[in-house]
């Protein structure tokens, strides 16, 4: 261990590769690089790009290295150390989750097949958002490819042994950029205005994690998210679920929950909106991470 590395003690359960394996879902990520058992991600990090190592040398370890050798402050440190709690759900206690699911049918071969699965989370609001735009009413290979055109055009990069890497763009870098160039990346124009009103609303200071977390009724939060113009419940409940670490998020429209509901139970059709809120009823207080595992069985 040296100046420029860090260590966060991990709570149990947390396995680090079962992380790993959802987050190499796609080959198209842009925003970080799985190798050899971590991840590395460039991050805006107290004012500056930091490329960032995690590593899980020990089981209850984890490793949080600077790449580039620079010494770590303590401003640093803090700051990398929250994003990173948010990143991997680290602050929560699964325990009850681990009751809740035991002799349940649906529940328990869930848990055990993805034992140690956090949800893993998109701790910046804008970066979230813009996901969670860019995901609206497409598949997930087309959405990866808005959120790559997006952060090439508008992202800042570094590079580092021969692999570039990207940080997602700050709001504050589409003040100018006009609904016809995101409509040039293939950005539908409703796509494009609410990334740019989203900006806008982040870049005033009018929306924020912060102050979003403050709100601690989740209407109020689906309230303040769909007022804005292209943005509705999915979109409002995704990001409470992987911003916000809202566990009670249940994003019921959500395509991609209605199949694996449908696989896992053997049915002859998508359960309805109505249908997966009776079924979750049983489990409340834990829809996000029973959401994020039924996810997993897609992949």
């Amino acid at each position: 261990m040296n100046d420029s590395s860090f260590e966060l003690p991990l709570p149990h359960p947390f396995d680090f590769r079962q992380c790993l394996d959802y987050m190499a879902r796609s080959p198209l990520e842009c925003l970080y690089t799985i190798e050899h058992a971590g991840v590395n991600r460039l991050m805006q990090v107290a004012g500056a790009k930091r490329l960032v190592r995690v590593t899980c040398p020990e089981a209850a370890v984890m490793k949080v290295q600077l790449l580039d050798g620079e010494l770590l402050s303590s401003e640093v440190q803090v700051e990398l150390s929250g994003f990173i709690k948010n990143w991997f759900d680290l602050d929560r206690d699964l325990e009850p989750f681990l009751q809740l699911s035991k002799g349940d049918p649906l529940l328990e071969p869930l848990a055990e097949a993805f034992a140690g699965l956090r949800v893993v989370g998109v701790p910046d609001l804008f970066e979230a958002l813009c996901w969670a735009i860019a995901g609206q009413q497409v598949n997930l290979t087309f959405a990866y490819k808005l959120k790559q055109r997006l952060t090439e055009a508008y992202g800042d990069a570094a590079e580092r042994e021969g692999v570039t890497y990207r940080v997602f763009p700050l709001p504050e870098r589409f003040a100018s950029v006009t609904v016809e160039e995101l409509c040039s990346l293939q950005f539908t124009r409703n796509k494009a205005r609410t990334i740019l009103d989203v900006a806008s609303l982040i870049s005033s200071g009018e929306l924020s994690r912060d102050r979003l977390l403050t709100l601690t009724d989740p209407d109020a939060v689906d309230k303040e998210l769909t007022r804005i113009r292209g943005i509705g419940p999915w979109t409002a409940q995704y990001v409470r679920m992987r911003c916000l670490g809202d566990p009670t998020s249940l994003p019921v429209g959500d395509v991609g929950l209605q199949n694996a509901v449908k696989q896992l139970l053997g049915l002859n059709q998508k359960p309805t909106p109505l249908e997966l809120q009776t079924l979750f009823e049983p489990w409340s207080g834990w829809e996000s991470y029973i959401t994020f595992y039924l996810w997993r069985t897609l992949y």
